[in-house]
């Protein structure tokens, strides 16, 4: 089926979102939107999908205008969608989900769970999935769910397949199982638009790509482009993408992590007896597939995890058994994994979350009461060194883009005097402009003496940030490798295999 958006213009007040975009899908292809953070790259799927409605332009499939009222009007007409963050009800099961909004009934108006069940196997064959029809969405791995999500856009006999930013939250095994699935989609005859920000991807998988930056198609490329050429037209200027970074000046005391573990409810661990150094002046990073305990190490240094046994220390100060309040008052600076749920208060304004972690300061707050005039000049310094694309300090922090909410973590906790940093998935989900920040605000808190953890799935990432590599696999550390250890001995570390001649 072919899309064509002609003229899509949406405003949200002031806010120019979309501005008079066109693009042309082709039968049978992925065609890649590509854009910074913010660049109105799903405010456009939404318009398509019935979510929003556009003030000017058409939509048009196989050249018939269409009016969409809602996404059932678009999902009648053969549009799919799978949203960056899920549309799942956790309690249901497979079955259930696929099947919501689209139930078929027995007699008495019973539901025919049988004939979903048998659906979502269908389609689960076909693709290759392993999906159990009565497994409970809430206890999938993420890369389970998204495979759920895709059958229910599949089930609908979607003829075009929106993906929005898809790999936001998969490991690097799990996007690459993706990237082979929309391959097998589009050689079915199925038009796919991939929405991401990240360059590899784009142009491993894209038939033709178009980039937005503030709203307005700037122009098409090749997958044939170089990252420095994409990059460019996403950001609007030259981007730096490899880290630039002096060999570490690496001094005694900071973290010392020995003999840890860190026991589920059920007495199960989770982290077993890792040990590792993080000292001032250099990143340590720590890779491995998700699931394999780096989440869980980073709750035990935050305090955020209950059973735990063994040591973490920091310059001398022993953490265990202290709060997080405690703990972040000896000076550590916590960049959590999941921005949404653990970073930020969305209904808060941008100036509230930059001081979620001070809201006790006396520059702040004086007799119970926030001093609203050293809020906002301390918030507006920040918006403009951190470079927070916001209306101003009392926008609220839910409705910024994924990439500006990451901004308002770090620059919150980089905004004060640390001993060390702990950031989990530091640029998850976020555009290259943004990470190239990030990555230089990393690398500068290493310099000024500060030891950094970085916990990431990207070996991009990994490599690039890295004096020492920690690897894990359930649970337990591999091995700990200098950073410039190859991709494929890492890869296979992280599947398990020691490899004894890269060992540090």
């Amino acid at each position: 089926m072919k899309l064509e958006l002609r003229g899509i213009t949406k405003r949200f007040g002031s806010l120019v979102a979309n501005d008079h975009i066109d693009l042309v899908v082709k039968p049978g292809e992925i065609h890649a939107l590509l854009g910074e953070n913010g660049a109105g790259k799903s405010t456009l799927m939404n318009v398509l999908y019935g979510l929003y409605q556009a003030e000017e332009g058409e939509i048009l499939l196989d050249d018939t205008v269409q009016h969409f009222r809602g996404p059932g009007d678009a999902m009648a007409a053969g549009i799919g969608m799978v949203h960056q963050h899920f549309m799942l009800i956790p309690v249901f099961t497979v079955a259930e989900n696929v099947m919501l909004g689209h139930e078929d009934t027995k007699a008495l108006g019973a539901l025919d769970l049988p004939k979903a069940r048998q659906h979502v196997r269908d389609v689960a064959k076909r693709f290759g999935f392993d999906v159990d029809p009565d497994a409970i969405v809430g206890d999938l791995p993420v890369g389970v769910q998204q495979r759920v999500e895709i059958i229910k856009a599949l089930s609908r006999d979607a003829k075009v397949l929106v993906f929005d930013e898809p790999t936001a939250v998969l490991t690097p095994q799990e996007t690459d199982e993706l990237m082979g699935i929309m391959r097998q989609l589009r050689d079915e005859g199925t038009s796919i638009v991939f929405i991401t920000h990240k360059l590899r991807e784009v142009r491993e998988v894209a038939d033709r790509i178009t980039v937005i930056r503030l709203g307005k198609v700037v122009g098409e490329a090749s997958p044939t482009a170089s990252n420095v050429e994409l990059a460019s037209l996403m950001v609007g200027r030259a981007v730096e993408l490899t880290v630039q970074k002096n060999p570490p000046n690496v001094r005694e005391g900071g973290l010392s992590v020995r003999d840890l573990r860190v026991l589920t409810p059920d007495g199960i661990a989770v982290v077993d007896n890792v040990s590792f150094d993080a000292r001032p002046g250099e990143v340590i990073a720590v890779a491995g597939v998700q699931g394999n305990g780096q989440t869980e190490l980073v709750e035990a240094i935050v305090g955020l995890a209950d059973r735990i046994t063994g040591s973490i220390s920091l310059d001398g100060v022993e953490l265990v058994g202290k709060g997080v309040r405690a703990i972040l008052n000896e000076g550590v600076g916590f960049v959590p994994e999941d921005r949404k749920e653990d970073g930020l208060v969305g209904a808060f304004t941008v100036a509230e979350n930059l001081i979620l972690d001070r809201s006790s300061d006396a520059e702040f707050v004086t007799a119970g009461t926030i001093r609203r005039g050293a809020l906002d000049a301390f918030a507006k310094e920040r918006i403009t060194e951190y470079d927070i694309r916001t209306q101003g300090p009392d926008t609220l922090a839910g409705t910024l883009s994924g990439g500006n909410q990451q901004k308002v973590v770090i620059a919150r906790e980089m905004s004060r005097e640390l001993k060390l940093l702990v950031a989990a998935q530091p640029t998850r989900g976020v555009d290259v402009g943004s990470i190239e920040f990030i990555h230089k605000r990393i690398i500068e808190s290493r310099d000024a003496g500060v030891p950094v953890v970085v916990v990431s799935t990207e070996l991009d990432e990994v490599a690039a940030l890295a004096d020492r590599i920690v690897v894990m696999y359930r649970g337990t550390i591999i091995g700990i490798v200098p950073g410039d250890t190859p991709r494929d001995v890492l890869g296979l570390m992280m599947a398990g295999e020691k490899v004894e001649e890269a060992a540090a």
